[in-house]
């Protein structure tokens, strides 16, 4: 997965710290973006290596396009095994741990298309949203238990509308008091969000936390992300009818579509053939099984789509909703000369929203980091 806002600033000052932490972005199917930040309890090269495991996992969890629940989920299985290993090192060896390993993370899955954004957290502190007007508020995620904790809890979701422009900080143990919550005496410095560039508040909000302060026994960790609407001219919703000629209507719709866009013949032939293959497994299975490729023999007829699709395309996948599922492909593809600032293709069959990384492309979040 593509990724960004790996550097972060820490404010100075602090005494030695207890805990590790990390965060990132993570660019998934459809522009969608998943917001990370998490911290392991423990200091040494027990921690540490522990933060790099699970920042492992998270990178082949984020690739599988699960909801933040079920992302939880799975990697507190992968924590739970993390914190049994040390219990095989022989007593007094010095890499064992001096207490249990346990983990707290929260995850933020911002959509650009719907303007949504689903949250989960496994024991770090409510996150807030500063809205477009200035005013702030704390949004209702029910806390789920430490990774690899005791608790058998669940990790609950919520889905909330944000409109373009808010901003979300998110923040560790650490911050809770003094920048998030409420009553907090540095919340007035994050409210100013929304009039500001996020440097110049991370800026602000680390000298505040370091000025006359008294040592923390955690690391300050708090990712900012100002969330961006996908335009509306790079969209292409479709209604079709589920009998066998929606192939080729969707096929004449995404031509339509890709040469508004003035993506190259090429691409535009390519991606035509990845849509008519998906809009006829759709018709031809529905939402009776999980889509997987295959190898068809030679005599077969049929079950060759999705070979077809995993050859064309960069990536695609599968995201189950509780309404049905939706197979999504990324396709590869340069503006032709008459249109110069037409987007790269990524194409699903609600949606075809672009992503790009380079200048002037779109993102769908804006992040810096505290």
């Amino acid at each position: 997965m593509p990724r960004t806002g790996e550097d972060r600033a820490r404010s100075p000052g602090t005494t030695r710290t207890t805990r590790t932490t990390r965060s990132g972005t993570y660019v998934r199917c459809g522009a969608r973006t998943a917001l990370i930040v998490g911290e392991v309890v423990g200091r040494g090269i027990t921690a540490a290596g522990a933060v790099g495991l699970l920042r492992t996992a998270i990178h082949t969890l984020a690739a599988l396009d699960l909801g933040p629940d079920e992302l939880l989920a799975r990697l507190n299985d992968t924590a739970v095994r993390l914190a049994a290993a040390p219990l095989a090192v022989p007593t007094g060896h010095p890499t064992t741990a001096a207490t249990p390993l346990t983990a707290g993370c929260a995850v933020a899955l911002y959509d650009p298309v719907e303007l949504t954004c689903t949250l989960a957290r496994a024991g770090l502190p409510e996150p807030v949203v500063v809205l477009p007007d200035g005013s702030a508020e704390t949004l209702s995620v029910p806390p789920g238990p430490l990774l690899a904790g005791t608790d058998n809890a669940p990790f609950p979701a919520t889905t909330v509308s944000l409109p373009e422009g808010s901003t979300l900080p998110m923040g560790t143990a650490a911050l809770a008091d003094a920048v998030l919550a409420p009553s907090g005496p540095r919340r007035p410095l994050l409210e100013t969000a929304a009039t500001r560039a996020l440097p110049e508040v991370c800026d602000d909000l680390a000298s505040a936390l370091t000025t006359g302060a008294r040592p923390r026994t955690g690391e300050a960790l708090m990712p900012l992300a100002r969330t961006k609407a996908l335009p509306q001219d790079r969209v292409l919703t479709r209604d079709l009818p589920a009998d066998p000629e929606t192939a080729p209507i969707a096929r004449a719709a995404a031509r339509r579509q890709l040469d508004a866009w003035g993506v190259d013949e090429e691409t535009a032939f390519t991606t035509e053939l990845v849509v008519s293959e998906l809009v006829g497994n759709a018709i031809r299975y529905g939402a009776a099984s999980a889509p997987h490729g295959k190898h068809a023999r030679t005599v077969d007829e049929t079950g060759r789509g999705l070979f077809i699709i995993a050859n064309l395309a960069e990536e695609w996948g599968t995201r189950f909703q509780d309404d049905g599922e939706t197979v999504w492909a990324q396709c590869p593809g340069r503006a032709t000369a008459e249109a110069p600032g037409a987007p790269p293709m990524t194409g699903r069959l609600r949606e075809s929203p672009p992503r790009g990384e380079g200048k002037g492309e779109y993102s769908p979040l804006s992040t810096f980091n505290l």
